[in-house]
């Protein structure tokens, strides 16, 4: 499939910035970017040789940040911003930042802050709109959670555009995963039905990094920082008993990232099982004759499991249930290793002590650290940039190291997951010692 990155605009910016910015090399001011400025999306050279035998322009990506013109004037513009899906690190400082920079960079002053996601923009919900001022959001960034709230599910596209009118809404800022973005991009195509003037833009929220193309999402690093010490008291648990074994379950639905990273950070883990690894229990590399030889050698484990693995362990033939967002709600894999193991070792007499862990809503919910604050902020300030120049349909990320705006259609099409042939799932069985295949 050939991908396309051009960004939707609503129409020609022809308002001057605010911002005083130049447009001249070397005077200590920074720049406005031009329009056309592109960043690669593949920099190998491999791809540039081929571009060069094919003679075509290589795959670009729309470079983030302040435009010299912008389309809505400031005094004339209202903006919303909208938290929607599970909790993660990092979404006040987002909602802070936008607030800040929409205020003091651009003077838009009309902002409002939508409860409870996308529940707030249905009307019949009378759940009312929060209004967000400098002094509102200060000292937001201090605390987990989200000031706004948040639901999951679907509404209306219809009813919700129809409350963007109805509110004189310029800008809608949605923050949220995968759903959310393919919501967010519904509504900016019944905007664009009705010929409206009103912008859509996402910021990715994922904690488990599973959005498409970006290097990572915010909260990402945040969550692996917290399960950290998790993973080094759980190292102690294990030791502390003969043949110790503690199980920490970790978040991570479709994609182990913050498993993985975990046991790299804190390397006391002897097992990471990941959604995209197929493994076995039984078997001559099967976990549980893995795990033996691991106790024989050493008397104590870690196994750090993500949620969405070993889901094929599982009865297939059982009804799969989903939540309001449309995710497989999986079965417990943390309980499920618990009892296996636990009989594993009862039938060949071998006592085990085992320790279950399971922190994942305490992760979620924890306050962004300096790194994840610094990348919330960055991501909200290129957010507005591009709304601002009526930009519309598309998220910010951060891409080859490089802050871009890509089309939300061409972050939605797939999960990111870890490559298991890559040196990054190498670098996690280095650490680990675990064998490449478990079966």
């Amino acid at each position: 499939m050939e991908r396309n990155f051009k960004i939707p605009v609503i129409g020609k910016a022809t308002v001057p910035s605010p911002l005083g910015l130049s447009t001249v090399r070397g005077d200590n001011i920074f720049n406005f970017v031009p329009d056309q400025e592109r960043i690669l999306f593949d920099v190998s050279l491999e791809d540039f040789n081929r571009c060069l035998n094919e003679s075509r322009e290589p795959l670009c990506m729309e470079k983030a940040g302040p435009r010299e013109t912008v389309f809505f004037a400031p005094e004339k513009t209202k903006a919303a911003i909208v938290t929607c899906g599970g909790l993660c690190p990092g979404i006040n400082n987002v909602i802070r930042s936008l607030v800040m920079a929409l205020h003091y960079f651009y003077g838009v002053k009309d902002i409002v802050g939508i409860p409870y996601g996308y529940e707030g923009l249905n009307m019949k919900k009378k759940r009312g709109f929060i209004r967000l001022t400098p002094d509102k959001v200060k000292d937001i960034h201090e605390f987990g959670g989200t000031l706004l709230g948040s639901s999951r599910g679907a509404q209306d596209v219809g009813d919700m555009v129809d409350t963007l009118v109805q509110e004189g809404i310029n800008l809608l800022f949605t923050i949220g995963g995968d759903g959310t973005l393919k919501g967010t991009d519904a509504i900016g195509k019944e905007i664009a039905k009705r010929d409206l003037k009103i912008c859509v833009a996402g910021i990715p929220k994922t904690i488990d990094n599973d959005i498409d193309l970006i290097d990572k999402s915010f909260g990402f690093e945040t969550s692996f920082d917290v399960a950290t010490p998790i993973l080094r008291d759980a190292h102690n648990e294990a030791i502390g008993a003969y043949n110790g074994i503690s199980i920490v379950k970790l978040m991570g639905r479709d994609s182990g990232f913050i498993a993985a990273s975990a046991a790299m950070a804190m390397p006391v883990a002897n097992f990471v099982l990941v959604p995209e690894m197929d493994f076995t229990l039984d078997g001559e590399n099967g976990l549980l004759q893995s795990l033996k030889r691991r106790l024989d050698l050493k008397h104590h484990a870690v196994i750090v499991v993500a949620e969405g693995a070993g889901q094929h362990l599982f009865n297939s033939g059982e009804n799969t249930i989903t939540d309001a967002s449309g995710n497989i709600k999986h079965q417990d894999i943390g309980i499920f290793l618990k009892e296996r193991i636990a009989e594993h070792f009862k039938s060949i007499e071998q006592e085990v002590t085992i320790k279950y862990i399971d922190p994942s809503y305490i992760i979620r919910s924890a306050a962004a650290n300096a790194s994840d604050s610094i990348f919330c902020s960055r991501l909200a300030y290129q957010a507005v940039h591009g709304a601002m120049a009526g930009k519309t349909r598309f998220v910010v990320g951060m891409v080859n190291g490089k802050y871009v705006y890509l089309p939300i259609t061409a972050v939605v099409n797939e999960r990111k997951k870890i490559d298991v042939e890559g040196e990054f799932w190498f670098a996690v069985l280095q650490s680990t010692g675990q064998v490449f295949a478990m079966k």
